[in-house]
């Protein structure tokens, strides 16, 4: 019960402390508020992006692999890579033959091209070249029309499906179904548009056209290195399918069994990995910045509360005089340390989250910010307070009444 009085009593001292110095209150928190604000927008930034990166590999598909020659995010000699051998065709049929874990199989090929209609122009698409079954694979969501089917690329017709960015700078509100684009000067008839699937790392996934896979080689060059896409149905079966795949490869290219593999599997759950280390790092930064701007907030804290014990000394002293215990004055002392970090991480948070927001509505970056690191933000705001307010409350409780009542 007095432990509840001693609270009560050392939180209602607080609060008129920190009322009667305003100014300071104010100048005190800013340490702290700066500290949270700047952990919470490089936090919600970083969450943002994390969310709209997964978001983005899910609509690829976690069962997706890609055979080509170039793993992704090649940190070695890019030269060997490129003097590998070229990935054929037959190696679809060999692959759909002989995998028991492949449910759909599809070359691709690409380039970058500038598609045209009428006046208007998209210049640098990535126009790949592909087959039905690269539908399922990519996760292709149609808006309208259709997407290649058998006979598109038996025929070789010139026809395209258009990526969201592609149909909006060309057609601005007009129906491009059946309209006629010009890609590389040549003319091809619009088919199908696709839905909005937003950007990748560095990559607008909306930038782009789909063409017959024989179309894209007659029209674009036989010696571009094609790539091949593989839809495995069982998420738990992708390291299974991917020993099989690499199987199927060495013996269809007749590697011997002492030379390393000539191609690289590619997985979306390897590029996550890379990705949660690059956001890993940044992390790492974010936590720093901001435990080094509270550690500077702290200890001034730490300073205001000893000019604020040395102000007060006599009042100490009356009040020691007049009975009352140690932990009251301790309890004063730290509430009103806690209490000016808590106001100064609310603050902060308050910021950051506003800054977060800022940032998301005028770049491309995309901000998050989690209820748990807000929660954090203010509570580790507050602990900041009462570890550099321990001392100054001890030292208070500690002076001796008939000194402190002598003090002027």
């Amino acid at each position: 019960m007095s432990l509840r009085v001693d609270l009560y009593e050392g939180a209602r001292i607080a609060v008129g402390s920190l009322r009667s110095n305003r100014m300071r209150t104010v100048l005190t928190t800013l340490g702290i508020g700066i500290g949270v604000a700047t952990l919470l927008a490089i936090v919600g930034i970083i969450q943002g992006l994390n969310a709209s990166f997964d978001e983005q590999l899910k609509s690829i598909g976690s069962t997706y692999l890609q055979v080509s020659k170039y793993p992704w995010g090649i940190s070695g000699n890019w030269w060997e890579y490129r003097n590998r051998k070229k990935l054929t065709l037959e190696l679809v049929d060999t692959i759909q033959r002989q995998s028991r874990y492949a449910t759909a199989v599809a070359p691709t090929v690409w380039r970058m091209s500038d598609i045209a209609f009428l006046g208007e122009q998209v210049a640098n698409v990535d126009v790949m070249g592909t087959t039905l079954a690269y539908q399922s694979i990519g996760g292709i969501q149609i808006a309208r029309g259709r997407f290649l089917n058998e006979i598109d690329d038996a025929s070789q017709k010139r026809v395209v499906v258009l990526g969201a960015d592609v149909t909006d700078g060309l057609f601005r509100g007009i129906d491009p179904i059946g309209k006629t684009v010009l890609i590389d000067k040549r003319p091809y008839t619009v088919i199908g548009t696709l839905e909005r699937k937003g950007r990748l790392l560095d990559e607008n996934l909306d930038l782009t056209a789909y063409i017959p896979f024989k179309t894209h080689r007659a029209d674009m060059g036989r010696w571009r290195d094609i790539q091949i896409a593989v839809a495995i149905a069982d998420t738990t079966r992708i390291a299974a399918a991917e020993d099989e795949l690499v199987g199927i490869l060495r013996r269809a290219r007749g590697t011997p069994p002492d030379k390393p593999d000539d191609f690289a599997i590619n997985r979306t759950d390897k590029l996550m990995e890379t990705y949660n280390k690059l956001t890993g790092a940044l992390y790492g930064v974010a936590v720093g910045i901001g435990f080094i701007t509270l550690l500077v907030g702290g200890i001034g804290i730490m300073n205001i509360m000893l000019v604020s014990v040395r102000e007060r000394t006599r009042e100490i002293g009356i009040r020691r005089a007049l009975g009352a215990r140690k932990r009251t004055i301790i309890a004063q002392f730290l509430m009103e340390a806690a209490a000016v970090s808590a106001f100064g991480g609310t603050l902060g948070t308050l910021v950051g989250l506003g800054a977060a927001k800022v940032v998301s509505e005028i770049t491309p970056l995309a901000a998050s910010v989690q209820p748990l690191t807000i929660v954090f933000g203010i509570g580790f705001s507050s602990l900041v307070g009462l570890i550099f307010g321990i001392w100054p409350a001890a030292r208070a409780a500690n002076l001796d009444p008939v000194e402190a009542l002598r003090y002027e």
